[in-house]
C-alpha cells in the first residue's frame, strides 16, 4: 500500500506527532498488515505504533531531571484544582502544547477527585500516564506529573496563579456570600508570595515551637543574658519573628505591610490552603 502525503498529514493532524515519525509509523503499519491493509486500518495501526514509541521515549527519558514546569488551575463553583506538570527545561514549560496538557488535567481534576493514583485517571479515553507519554513522544523531553491537588468547601473558594505559571494557591473559606471569593483569591496571593505553613497560631506544631524557643533561649544565654531574661527574649523573638513568618494570620499583608493578614480577613475564616510550586513539595494546610 502506498503511503501518501495526505495520509501522513492526516496522521499528523490526529496525533501531533512529528512528520517523519508519522511516515515511519505508517510504513511499519502497512508492512505489518500486508495485503489486508486499508487507509483506516493502517492509520489505526500507525497510531498504536506511535503510542508504543511514546512509551519507549518516555522510558528512555524518565531518569532525566525535571527541574522546570508549569502549574495550571481550574475552578468550578466551590471547588478548585491545581496541577503541576514538570519538564526538563523552561523552554518546554512555556510550550503551548505542554501548558494545554497541564490545563486539561486541571480541568479534569476539578470535577474528579484525583485519589491516590492520578496517573490512572482516564480523560477522553486515555489515562493521564498515556497522555504524558504522548506528550513525551511529541515534545522529546522527560515530562512528569508533579503535585495534583483539589479543594472544595461549603464556603467560598479562591484561586491564584503567579504570572509565570510556576506557583499557585487554592484557598477555602468557611464564609460565603458577596466578596468572599475575591478575598479568598487575594489570600491566595499572600500564600504564594509569603509561603505560610500554618493558618493560625493554634495550628503550629508544639514540638517545633518549643524547638524554636529553645534555639532563641540558647542564643540569648550565649550572649550573656540571665536564664530568666533569656526565656523572655526567646518568647518575644518567636512571637515576633518565627510566628510572623510561618503563620498566615500573623504575616504582614502583601499589599500593606502595616496590616496583619488577620486584620484584612476581618471575620473571614480560612479552613484550608494549598500552595503548589513546580518542582517542590506542595503545602496543604487545614484548620
Amino acid at each position: 500500500m502506498e503511503i501518501t502525503a495526505s495520509l501522513v498529514k492526516r496522521l499528523r493532524e490526529e496525533t501531533d506527532a512529528p512528520m517523519m515519525d508519522c511516515k515511519r509509523a505508517l510504513t511499519q503499519a502497512a508492512e505489518k498488515l500486508g495485503a489486508e491493509a486499508t487507509e483506516d486500518t493502517v492509520l489505526a495501526e500507525a497510531k498504536q505504533i506511535l503510542r508504543e514509541s511514546g512509551k519507549v521515549q518516555a522510558g528512555k527519558r524518565a531518569d532525566r531531571a525535571t527541574s522546570a514546569g508549569t502549574v495550571a488551575v481550574a475552578k468550578s463553583g466551590n471547588a478548585a484544582a491545581a496541577v503541576s506538570l514538570l519538564s526538563e527545561t523552561d523552554f518546554v514549560a512555556r510550550n503551548e502544547d505542554f501548558k494545554a496538557l497541564a490545563q486539561k488535567l486541571a480541568d479534569h481534576f476539578v470535577q474528579n477527585d484525583p485519589g491516590d493514583d492520578p496517573l490512572s485517571a482516564v480523560i477522553d479515553g486515555k489515562t493521564v500516564k498515556e497522555l504524558i507519554e504522548d506528550a513525551v513522544a511529541k515534545i522529546r523531553e522527560n515530562i512528569q506529573l508533579g503535585a495534583v491537588k483539589r479543594i472544595s468547601s461549603e464556603g467560598a473558594v479562591g484561586v491564584y496563579v503567579h504570572h509565570d505559571s510556576t506557583k499557585a494557591a487554592l484557598v477555602a473559606l468557611a464564609n460565603s456570600g458577596n466578596g468572599y471569593e475575591d478575598l479568598a483569591s487575594k489570600i491566595g496571593i499572600q500564600v504564594v508570595a509569603l509561603s505560610p505553613e500554618f493558618i493560625s497560631k493554634d495550628g503550629v506544631d508544639q514540638d517545633r515551637l518549643e524547638k524554636e524557643i529553645a534555639i532563641e533561649r540558647q542564643r540569648a544565654i550565649e550572649d550573656g543574658k540571665p536564664e530568666e531574661i533569656a526565656e523572655k527574649i526567646a518568647q518575644g523573638k518567636v512571637n515576633k519573628e518565627f510566628l510572623q513568618q510561618v503563620v498566615l494570620t500573623e504575616q504582614a499583608w502583601y499589599a500593606d505591610q502595616s496590616k496583619r493578614t488577620a486584620e484584612v480577613m476581618g471575620g473571614a475564616k480560612v479552613t484550608r490552603f494549598i500552595r503548589i510550586e513546580a518542582g517542590k513539595p506542595p503545602t496543604d494546610t487545614t484548620v
